[in-house]
């Protein structure tokens, strides 16, 4: 009787193990597809929706982005779903964090090939092709496409009243696809799926190009304005610039001033390295400033801060330790060698200066690229501090000379965030004349390093025993 009851037992927990497996790949299937079938998840009849794949280099930089960007449409008090078209290989733990920390419906899609690789080799365009699954959402009357580096500054809903297909035409003549409206047809899906795999022609190689030759009688389309009454409208429309402010326009005024529509939205098209989300683009960029608050008061930096805290432990740990230790650093550095003396001073020479550049390279690449660009900076100029000290102390160098590009760096960075700049012209020459004025003093203090060593090595020529070989027996010179 025993053997039989739990030979029950385990067929029991096999059949539910069973079910609940047919379940779990019924729902991957269902997510893969792509669909949007589940109406069960949707709130509100349209969304605000964007896109995520793997395979670039900078996939976690893209990733933060979407969830900030996202994030701070709730801030906007936004009322539309907020959906996020994600590859297959997307990470479960950020699809997870997606969806139970941000309140993001993730879709997860096979990814669409792009047939157009070999005319835009760049591998962050490789799989933009994912942008033609916002047509299949099909469960939303509309649905506004999104690229990750978008910052709302108002809420946007009325743009839900647009029609078919809405665009910005940022350049005069192509218009922007960092944010356009649709309205979701799994026939016009179909159907672009199919000039893809014909390769309808494309401009670019990605998804700018193939949707512009695919709504190529956008231009000549009137200017979107919301009805008064919120009734939603047929047929192609262009959008007003102030859906889609370009930040070179900022630039040049240091401030918005866009006659045509609402100032709403922000995007930053461009090089990739240039990102508001990188630490290093403020006070480069003004608006990397911008993006950055955005961040502190939605997602905020629990992430990044533990490498930051690790970081500062390690730099002040090296400039205590190089300082105890600078007695024995100097003997490494300066001892006698016989032979081939003039190769010698030549690689010393040259092993303190390239110490001193690396000072300023390594740091940079340590810090955690998506950190708050006040911590960065702090962080950037600790790391110089500490690695120099390392060169200070170890070839007896003059301080304020090796620290002179340090402190010229601090210098440039208060220029560049000075607040009181009539327009962009007036700050781009204060930076210039800032550069001009500190050339001289940093090729003073170049000239100086370099006689320091020089002045050490002939003191080295001539006095090893102090630094490499024992002291005289005594009586020695009385002899001679």
């Amino acid at each position: 009787m025993m053997w039989r009851r739990t030979a029950e037992i385990g067929v029991v927990m096999i059949i539910s193990i069973l079910l609940r497996a047919s379940a779990a790949v019924a729902e991957g299937r269902r997510n893969n597809k792509g669909d949007g079938e589940d109406n069960s998840n949707n709130k509100y009849k349209n969304a605000y929706a964007t896109m995520m794949y793997m395979g670039t280099p900078r996939d976690y930089e893209f990733y933060v982005a979407t969830r900030v960007m996202m994030r701070s449409l709730l801030q906007h008090q936004v009322q539309a779903d907020r959906v996020v078209i994600a590859s297959v290989d997307v990470p479960l733990h950020w699809v997870r964090a997606m969806e139970v920390e941000d309140g993001l419906k993730v879709v997860r899609v096979e990814n669409i090939y792009n047939p157009y690789r070999a005319d835009n080799p760049n591998d962050r365009f490789k799989l933009t092709m994912n942008k033609l699954y916002a047509w299949n959402l099909v469960n939303y009357e509309r649905v506004i496409m999104l690229d990750a580096d978008n910052l709302f500054l108002q809420n946007t809903d009325e743009l839900f009243q647009c029609g078919q297909f809405c665009a910005v035409f940022i350049n005069p003549c192509i218009f922007h696809t960092g944010l356009f409206v649709l309205q979701p047809s799994a026939e016009i899906f179909k159907d672009m799926l199919h000039e893809v795999e014909i390769r309808r022609p494309n401009s670019d190689g990605a998804d700018q190009g193939f949707l512009g030759s695919y709504f190529s009688n956008l231009l000549d389309m009137p200017m979107f304005h919301p009805p008064p009454n919120g009734t939603k409208l047929q047929g192609q429309y262009r959008l007003p610039l102030g859906y889609q402010m370009d930040a070179s326009y900022y630039y040049l005024k240091l401030r918005w001033n866009v006659p045509c529509g609402p100032n709403s939205v922000i995007t930053f098209p461009g090089a990739v390295w240039m990102k508001p989300w990188y630490w290093w683009s403020w006070p480069v960029l003004p608006l990397g400033f911008s993006w950055h608050e955005q961040r502190r008061n939605s997602l905020g930096y629990g992430a990044e801060m533990p490498m930051v805290i690790l970081e500062v432990i390690l730099y002040l740990g090296i400039i205590a330790l190089t300082r105890l230790a600078r007695p024995n650093f100097s003997k490494l550095c300066y001892r006698r060698f016989d032979k081939s003396v003039t190769m010698y001073h030549a690689g010393l020479k040259f092993l303190a200066m390239a110490s001193i550049i690396a000072a300023y390279i390594v740091p940079f690449s340590l810090i955690p690229y998506t950190i708050h660009p006040m911590v960065g900076w702090s962080l950037y100029l600790l790391g110089s501090l500490s690695l120099c000290s390392i060169a200070i102390n170890a070839f007896l160098l003059p301080t304020l000379a090796v620290l002179a590009p340090c402190i010229g760096i601090f210098g440039v960075l208060l220029v560049m965030a000075c607040p009181w700049y009539k327009d962009g012209i007036v700050r781009a020459l204060s930076v210039f004349a800032y550069a001009f004025c500190a050339s001289p003093l940093l090729w003073v203090s170049f000239t100086r390093v370099l006689a320091t060593l020089q002045v050490s090595l002939e003191r080295e020529a001539f006095l090893p025993s102090r630094l490499n070989e024992s002291p005289s027996p005594p009586g020695f010179n009385k002899l001679y």
